[in-house]
């Protein structure tokens, strides 16, 4: 059962910390309950689009080397009770935000709902669109910063949308490489949107997206209001860790073709982590030293 909520999968949700970290108020405890409050909600509604994904794709992923192993695809765990689970995690995600969300819990439902419903329609219908299905994935990242500042009373610079935005679609597409390699390698579609890409586009596509995130990224730390908030003109420093950290990742992705799961490079890759530390420590230094 776990294996089928994937709990390792909920680092993504951290992302809902973004605006109580850079706002200042990871000493607010007040805060960080309301945005724990959330981050729970919010996983327990991601836990069950996994749910209800792996039902939609239990025959593919029977031919995946991987993701065969999955419970539903391997026959561990039956598509009802897979149902079952998918509708009680749901419904405790609604509850919590319901009873736990204070003032802000309408807005937290009903954005929850709207990442639910364009989640339902990706694992449906969406995901067969190139393109759009890496676009709907970026989209949620967005989403759960956007639930973070609503949570936490804090306003979202357009900086801030735009490099979650533009860093989840780097991440996305690297990921579709993967499937892209599989395919090459074995005739198998992982996916059914796998051969309206070729491994030259994704080279091109991951290498032109992370130049973007790069460039976005130094105009960030260069830009005056942002020197303004930190009351700092060396927020810069801290893209030396950036752009270590996204040459680390095409490094893995191209050369040694590691890219099929983000979460298990952050996991597992001792480089990335150090950048994100390095990363980290430089705006602690600058937001509460």
């Amino acid at each position: 059962m776990l294996k089928l909520l994937r709990p390792e999968q909920w680092t993504k949700n951290m992302f809902i910390f973004m605006p109580v970290f850079f706002g200042g108020q990871l000493l607010n405890i007040s805060v960080l309950l309301s945005c724990t409050v959330a981050f729970i909600a919010f996983s327990l509604a991601a836990s069950s689009i996994y749910c209800f994904n792996d039902i939609c794709d239990v025959e593919l992923d029977k031919l995946h080397p991987e993701k065969c192993k999955r419970p539903i695809a391997s026959g561990i765990i039956s598509k009802k009770t897979a149902y079952i689970i998918m509708a009680v995690c749901f419904l405790f995600s609604m509850l919590i935000l319901l009873f736990f969300g204070g003032n802000s819990g309408k807005v937290l439902i009903e954005l929850v709902v709207f990442y639910y419903v364009m989640n339902l329609a990706y694992s449906v219908r969406l995901k067969e669109y190139a393109i759009v299905d890496v676009i709907i994935i970026s989209i949620g990242f967005v989403l759960r910063v956007w639930i973070g500042g609503i949570t936490s009373n804090i306003w979202l610079s357009e900086w801030i949308i735009i490099m979650t935005f533009l860093l989840s679609l780097f991440l996305a597409f690297a990921k579709r490489r993967d499937d892209v390699i599989l395919y090459e390698n074995t005739g198998t579609f992982p996916r059914k949107n796998t051969r309206k890409y070729n491994l030259e586009f994704m080279n091109q596509v991951i290498t032109f997206v992370a130049a973007i995130t790069v460039i976005a990224y130094i105009m960030y730390t260069l830009s005056p209001d942002v020197i303004e908030r930190f009351h700092s003109k060396h927020i810069y420093f801290t893209s030396v860790f950036v752009l270590m950290g996204i040459i680390r990742y095409l490094q893995l992705t191209i050369v040694y073709l590691k890219n099929g799961d983000p979460t298990k490079i952050l996991l597992n890759d001792r480089f990335i982590q150090c950048c994100i530390v390095g990363w980290v420590g430089l705006f602690v230094i600058f937001i509460y030293l």
